[in-house]
């Protein structure tokens, strides 16, 4: 039985990749997509945000020398790709999704309009929200905050690629202790590098709960959104 009636998952571009460090990899694609299914099958409403470090990473050395706001435009376009990856997987496994975009392009999606936004997670179809916030200066994290609250889900789900939240880099420190719960202000005054700092504020001036969790754990998405102690709650 879910726990959350909405939520709002944030994934890495990387997440996309599988084994390789850039690119799309076609099999992890499809098993994302039907983890995602399986839960909104359940009766999960399910909001998707995708960062583009898959792909702007490729690009990225070209980009040092360009103006700040060029390359992030390019990152959030980066992001339209891997959500129309991922709505194509959706929809191949019969799964109803709609890709939203802040940046208007009508022949590639929908523009990000909250109400409509809203509408569509209540008639059960996946919503995937692209291009940031449209406006550089703001990490996919931070769009993924402002559209859970915006769409009011009672969670953000963060996958990653370790457990949870650790007191330090637990991929360069095996001694590293993972936190069951953590308050937002302990993640900002250590720095512990979750999520950025602006989402996190947003998240607590909200008190909007973040569960940090596993991605590469097959079924942790599931497990989530039924309540399973996984991963890290930071409230």
């Amino acid at each position: 039985m879910p726990k959350y009636e909405r939520i709002l998952l944030k994934l890495s571009g990387e997440a996309l990749a599988g084994p390789q460090s850039f690119g799309l990899d076609a099999e992890r694609v499809r098993d994302l997509a039907s983890e995602i299914a399986a839960v909104a099958r359940e009766g999960v409403q399910i909001g998707v945000v995708v960062g583009g470090g898959n792909i702007f990473r490729g690009i990225a050395l070209a980009a040092r020398n360009m103006d700040r706001v060029t390359g992030d435009h390019m990152g959030m376009l980066a992001t339209v790709i891997n959500s129309l990856a991922l709505q194509d997987a959706l929809e191949q496994i019969g799964h109803h999704t709609r890709v939203m975009s802040a940046i208007e392009m009508h022949q590639v999606a929908e523009p990000y309009i909250r109400r409509r936004a809203m509408r569509h997670l209540e008639k059960g179809r996946i919503v995937i929200f692209a291009a940031g916030t449209s406006n550089p200066y703001f990490s996919t994290d931070t769009a993924a905050t402002l559209r859970a609250l915006e769409i009011k889900a009672q969670v953000i789900a963060k996958a990653t690629k370790v457990d949870g939240v650790y007191d330090k880099d637990p991929m360069k420190h095996p001694d590293a202790v993972m936190y069951r719960n953590i308050a937002y202000t302990k993640v900002l005054t250590e720095s512990l590098g979750v999520m950025d700092a602006t989402s996190i504020a947003m998240c607590r001036d909200n008190k909007l709960p973040i569960i940090v969790f596993n991605l590469n754990t097959h079924g942790n998405i599931m497990r989530m959104a039924t309540g399973e102690p996984v991963g890290t709650i930071i409230s």
